[in-house]
């Protein structure tokens, strides 16, 4: 019986690990650049649900002494653990590339789109896609709260903005564009500089959402919460796995000893 309580407490501790990982699903889901670009927030989600589930049939198991439910949650907590460490290493592989420049007086950076990785840029390369990401971003008050933050060119330049607003709401540094708001610039004489240069419009609507420079931002930013959401993940990881381990050692413990109890009575049996 005793046995069946650790393993229970195991179980149960694994299945409040879970919430931590639903947790970050919905704070990603939250994110304005992951409200646009949905990818990672779902897995996240339904992993941590299976994972509630699974511990929550181990539990009772456990609990209860139900072998069958010990055995699917032996195989379908490992099929997990396998899919978390998996969705943990490609995230932090296709995000180890992509660190913005920066630039001259200017407290802020901007972001590259070829510096990322080749997986993230076709998440946003492909005009049909792009269209969906411009539109989501445009109807946003990304745009909208840096102008309300900003009065007077010099707050702007030593001030700190994101890499979605730097590259969205803002035209390329090197454009030479002259400043009246954070979304309202002059238009230089020459725009061939940067091929991002003749796409910027001061129509609200429009800014640079057709940029490359956009497209590098919101990169940058995705990256970003996928760095800190991973972070969590990993640590989450490493704990579940240190229950399954320890969830296997009691069970075979409890199964050896229920076998010599087995042995023991059969030779009193015997012997009688």
């Amino acid at each position: 019986m005793i046995k069946n309580k650790v393993t229970g407490a195991i179980n149960c501790i694994a299945m409040l690990l879970s919430i931590p990982i639903i947790g970050t699903g919905i704070w990603l889901s939250g994110k304005q650049d992951n409200e646009c670009v949905k990818f990672l927030q779902g897995p996240v989600i339904a992993i941590g649900v299976l994972l509630f589930l699974v511990g929550l049939s181990g539990f009772i198991g456990a609990f209860w002494n139900i072998r069958c439910l010990l055995v699917l949650y032996l195989v379908f907590m490992f099929i997990l653990l396998v899919l978390l460490m998996a969705l943990v290493i490609f995230v932090f592989r296709v995000t180890d590339k992509g660190h913005g420049h920066t630039l001259p007086n200017r407290a802020y950076r901007q972001y590259n789109l070829y510096d990322f990785s080749g997986w993230l840029r076709r998440r946003v390369q492909s005009s049909g896609r792009w269209n969906h990401i411009r539109n989501c971003l445009s109807s946003s008050t990304t745009c909208s709260r840096l102008k309300q933050r900003f009065t007077f060119a010099q707050d702007f330049f030593n001030g700190r903005i994101g890499p979605l607003e730097s590259g969205c709401c803002t035209p390329p540094t090197e454009c030479g564009y002259a400043f009246v708001t954070p979304v309202f610039w002059i238009t230089p004489v020459s725009q061939d500089v940067d091929s991002d240069c003749p796409l910027w419009n001061n129509e609200q609507t429009q800014l640079c959402y057709s940029c490359n420079s956009c497209k590098g931002g919101l990169l940058a930013s995705l990256k970003r919460e996928w760095r800190k959401a991973n972070i969590v993940l990993l640590i989450i990881l490493v704990a579940l796995i240190g229950l399954y381990v320890a969830f296997i050692l009691t069970y075979l413990l409890q199964r050896r000893r229920r076998l010599q109890g087995s042995q023991q009575s059969n030779n009193i049996k015997h012997v009688g």
